[in-house]
């Protein structure tokens, strides 16, 4: 799909303006998930019973991501980013519709379905922004790009927990619900105020073979595995952050209000990051120095086991923040690179690199949520820090300097 027929409307510099206008329609979007992200894990957490209980089902949303990994690459192949992201904006507000169902009877059956629809939202608001980027976004914009929609998203996922507790605490559960929805469907309107849908654009839906669709991951992961490594350690951090992490930051609110900005913390710095990566235009040198800030960001995590002060603990999560603030932009503009020289067999490595996060939400719940049940919430933070750590020193010692595609066998799977 070329740009003009996706019909963005741009005012000003063609080259960051529509950028910007897009990244705000995001900033809606996210603030309404931030919301959730927040309240959804500790309501499932008294409704069911324990941290664990939570992680499992937590981890039923990226296990239905993983799966649509796999299936969108081949049924989603010629979708434009305008139409992906109208279908996510869809799935969030029914997941929304959902979450009210729940808060009248919260029955596991309910939480899986909802977590179903949750992680299908996921992978269409992943694949929508790649797409956009892709399209949109010339090599040497790719890392600021990428930072700028970061900007955006760490603004709603700072303001999100806030906005969050205050509603569930003072108004109920079902305000926070509804107020996310009115945001994620204030995002709907201004996307398609933004973005002139191409209405003569149709979706072939082609043939499904997901043995194919494993075997070119498998192709492609022999070739650029450091990466996906990366993006799956980043993404179990992350994933410790927002599911043990937010249980944490409510406990720690308990003890003294500042304690409630753990999270927020975290979700900070790339505000001021993302500004500064724009600027610097980094295309050169992206998966070393994601792996260097990989490795700094454990160095933050395990330095929560130093000690308990309340100081200490709100450093080391806005120290992670900072650093890894720096990393994700990085890793997802090498995917973006990889992805432009993929042309129209790109989906396939979107859904590759999709899966990592995926992966990630599906073992890191789970696993957050069994290591804080034996050791607590601030020591799983300490076995995630000093495993974050041993990788990123093996990957800096194997990780090339270029990451070659077999692009002959790629022009093969056209056929």
């Amino acid at each position: 799909m070329r740009q003009k027929e996706i019909g963005y409307k741009w005012w000003g510099d063609p080259r960051w303006n529509k950028l910007l206008t897009v990244s705000i329609v995001f900033f809606f979007v996210y603030l309404g998930d931030a919301i959730l992200s927040d309240w959804v894990p500790s309501y499932m957490q008294s409704s069911l019973g324990g941290p664990l209980a939570m992680g499992i089902v937590m981890s039923f949303s990226s296990i239905i991501g993983l799966g649509a990994d796999v299936i969108f690459p081949q049924l989603l192949k010629g979708t434009s980013s305008a139409r992906l992201m109208t279908w996510a904006i869809g799935a969030s507000l029914l997941f929304s519709g959902i979450l009210l169902w729940i808060i009248q009877w919260p029955l596991v059956i309910l939480f899986l379905v909802a977590m179903a629809v949750w992680g299908i939202y996921y992978e269409l608001l992943g694949f929508g922004k790649v797409q956009f980027v892709t399209e949109t976004v010339s090599l040497t914009m790719r890392s600021g790009s990428w930072a700028v929609i970061g900007i955006f998203k760490s603004l709603a996922y700072f303001l999100g927990p806030i906005i969050g507790s205050w509603l569930a605490l003072g108004y109920g559960n079902s305000s926070a619900v509804i107020m996310a929805a009115g945001l994620v469907l204030v995002g709907y309107v201004a996307w398609r105020a933004v973005v002139r849908q191409n209405k003569h654009e149709v979706v072939v839906l082609e043939k499904l073979n997901i043995v194919d669709e494993i075997e070119h991951w498998w192709i492609l992961l022999e070739h650029i595995w450091p990466i996906l490594l990366v993006s799956l350690t980043l993404g179990l951090i992350d994933a410790t952050f927002w599911t043990t992490g937010t249980v944490f930051s409510d406990n720690l609110a308990r003890q003294h209000w500042l304690g409630g900005m753990f999270l927020p913390f975290y979700m900070l710095p790339p505000l001021v990051i993302g500004v500064i990566l724009a600027k610097l235009g980094i295309y050169k040198g992206k998966k070393k120095l994601a792996e260097v800030f990989m490795l700094l960001g454990g160095l933050f995590l395990a330095l929560l086991g130093v000690g308990d002060s309340l100081w200490l603990m709100l450093l080391a999560s806005l120290g992670a923040g900072v650093v890894l603030s720096v990393a994700w932009p990085l890793t997802e503009a090498v995917y973006s690179d990889i992805i432009a020289r993929m042309g129209r067999e790109r989906k396939h490595m979107m859904g590759l690199a999709h899966s990592t996060v995926s992966l990630a939400y599906i073992i890191g719940p789970v696993a957050a949520g069994l290591t804080a049940s034996l050791v607590g919430e601030r020591l799983t933070f300490v076995v995630v820090g000093f495993g974050t750590m041993m990788l990123a020193v093996f990957l800096l010692i194997v990780t090339p300097k270029k990451l070659r595609l077999p692009q002959a066998e790629i022009m093969t799977w056209k056929d």
